[in-house]
């Protein structure tokens, strides 16, 4: 094992003797202090040191209550990157900060495996909690224990009283696939339910008379499918689990119907927190919220069971910071914010991705030049070298989950290495792939799925799909290429075929079509690879160059040997019939230039919802 460190309301029934809280967090990705170490400025409501006040008061309500780590904690942003380049021999600081505010217990994400298992194990080995996964296993045995069985006491109507809780964890298989060229084969996940099946009643076997999932999944389809990577509602289901603690995809439970998931599936009370009955939570991410389960509890120590219980989330409040979190902090904050501000280069143009999900973006060019670049100099002298060379890039920093200020917004001038770094925010590493026309054409079908399907001739339509995080909406620059919204999409929103004819028209490469037996080679990133995104076309393409070097490295080579002015190139645009208008989200950044790329007619329509703003697009 690595780093193993030793519905209903409350109340209103007689039988009920104690109540049991939990408290939890998930996906803070390493948000400690509310900063963006790319624009080195601070940030809101947010972060695990503003979070921490109403953490600790939560937990005093209730004496007894258990604090819980859904995961994701120890990566999502450059801090997570500098700590595992930069940080050998310093405290893991949220590691420190989660000792310090006393967590119970916590479960692995998929971001955990991010920068290898060394480094995981290091940072776990500082815990003094116990960090469970039941799925997420090593090739020779357990990285970590399936669970853990917590003695505690809950103060109940004649005193304290003696209570084990079992806390099981489980995050999405996928991850073997999506850091394979990290792990090395040395991660070998299991189906969920199938985990859930063995571990759970072993869990009561060994004296759990409660048992909370920590499960690193969000809310996805209602029934059971092999390996899921959302799989919170099936496991919900299954018998011997009183509450869980969901994550993963950054959604808020309970809270109204979300359009960025599917339509909830039998047994699911979104807006009041239950999963087939059972108390489930989703605090959001970054320390957006707190989430918190009331358990009333009857029966009594040996016999215990749930007789109501009640799942909200509390907002993080715009307070101060806990002062021991904010000390565990401070360290590696203040050097990587050194680090961060040091001058890297310059761009001529403006960076910013505002309307990537509806035009050409510079910020995307300039990631598909140091990819190409990297590509070319991998085939040399192989059998690849004469292959035409395409880049896949898609956009990260594109509103959706992470809010209206999620979008990259740089003026030309001198660039910092943070500013730099926003251009590729995730540690992928490049792989390159051979593929076909035919092949280039299915992956462009999969990225043409981030669009709902309109109507000919029709104005402020909605355009984008929100089910379809921008990260999933590749360009391949090299081609042109159109996309017709009004045509059925070819595959769903995760990338399963569907019976439509595509969205794709006129695909050229040096203006030439297409045809399906060409042969290319296709720059692409380490997820997309592995399985990332639903991308059959790219997951089966025939690798033929792998990179030792991350794509934001790549990136920053390129803006070092700048300054970043990206030459004309093919683009994509829309196919739609005249007459026919739509509208999409974006950031009110956007209302300071509101042509949008090249001349494009996009126009500011008003506020939209959760902050973003609405502009309207003329096809």
């Amino acid at each position: 094992m690595i780093g193993s460190p030793g519905g209903q309301g409350l109340g209103g029934r007689g039988e009920v003797i104690a109540r049991l809280r939990l408290v939890a967090t998930a996906d803070l990705h390493l948000h400690l202090l509310p900063h963006d170490y790319y624009a080195d400025r601070p940030l809101g409501a947010i972060g695990l040191a503003r979070l921490a006040p109403l953490l600790r008061r939560l937990r005093a309500e209730v004496p007894g209550s258990l604090l819980l780590d859904d995961g994701d904690s120890l990566q999502g942003n450059l801090l997570g990157d500098w700590l595992a380049a930069e940080g050998r021999g310093r405290p893991h600081p949220m590691i420190a900060a989660m000792n310090a505010l006393g967590y119970d217990a916590a479960t692995l994400g998929n971001h955990e495996f991010n920068h290898g298992l060394d480094y995981l194990g290091r940072a776990l080995g500082e815990a003094r909690f116990p960090v469970v996964s039941a799925n997420l296993l090593g090739r020779d045995g357990p990285l970590v224990p399936p669970w853990a069985l917590l003695r505690r006491q809950v103060v109940g109507s004649a005193g304290p009283l003696p209570l084990a809780v079992g806390v099981v964890g489980f995050g999405p298989p996928q991850v073997a696939a999506w850091e394979g060229h990290r792990l090395g084969g040395a991660v070998v996940a299991r189906d969920i339910l199938e985990a859930a099946a063995e571990e759970v009643p072993r869990l009561r076997a060994a004296g759990a008379e409660l048992v909370v999932a920590l499960c690193h999944a969000g809310l996805g389809p209602a029934f059971p499918e092999p390996m899921m990577e959302d799989a919170a509602i099936p496991l919900a289901a299954l018998p011997g689990i009183d509450a869980l603690v969901l994550g993963h995809t950054h959604a808020v439970v309970p809270g109204p119907p979300d359009p960025r998931e599917e339509a909830p599936g039998p047994g699911v009370d979104r807006v009041g927190g239950r999963l087939h009955g059972r108390p489930a939570v989703q605090p959001g991410a970054y320390g957006s919220h707190a989430g918190v389960i009331d358990l009333d509890l009857a029966g009594g120590p040996g016999a215990w069971r749930v007789a109501a219980a009640a799942a909200r989330v509390v907002p993080c409040p715009e307070g101060p910071l806990d002062p021991e979190v904010e000390a565990a902090a401070l360290p590696t904050h203040r050097a990587l914010r050194a680090a961060a501000r040091r001058p890297l280069g310059e761009t001529a143009v403006p960076l910013r991705s505002y309307f990537s999900l509806v035009a050409a973006d510079a910020t995307l060019d300039v990631v598909a030049d140091a990819q190409r670049a990297e590509a070319w100099r991998l085939l040399r002298g192989t059998p690849g070298a004469g292959l035409p060379v395409l880049s896949a890039v898609a956009p990260f920093k594109a509103g959706g989950r992470g809010g209206p200020r999620h979008y990259i917004d740089l003026e030309p001038g001198p660039l910092t290495l943070g500013q730099a770094a926003e251009l590729y925010i995730h540690p992928n590493d490049l792989v390159v792939v051979e593929t076909t026309g035919a092949g280039l054409r299915a992956w462009l079908e999969r990225s043409a799925a981030l669009f709902l399907q309109i109507e000919p001739g029709r104005g402020d339509q909605p355009l984008i799909d929100p089910r379809v995080p921008s990260y999933n909406f590749d360009v391949l620059d090299g081609l042109s290429w159109r996309i017709d919204p009004t045509a059925p999409p070819a595959t769903d929103p995760e990338g399963r075929p569907l019976s439509g004819p595509g969205r794709v028209r006129d695909l050229r490469h040096d203006g030439r079509p297409v045809r399906d037996d060409d042969r290319f080679a296709v720059a692409t990133n380490s997820y997309r690879v592995g399985t990332g995104g639903g991308f059959a076309a790219a997951t089966r393409a025939r690798v033929i160059a792998r990179s030792p070097r991350a794509v934001r490295d790549l990136v920053l080579a390129e803006v070092r040997a700048g300054p970043v002015r990206p030459a004309p190139r093919p683009r994509w645009g829309f196919a739609a019939p005249p007459g026919t208008g739509a509208h999409f989200l974006t950031g009110p950044g956007a209302l300071a230039h509101p042509g949008g790329p090249e001349g494009r007619d996009l126009r500011p329509l008003g506020p939209g919802e959760r902050g973003f703003w609405r502009f309207g697009i003329a096809f």
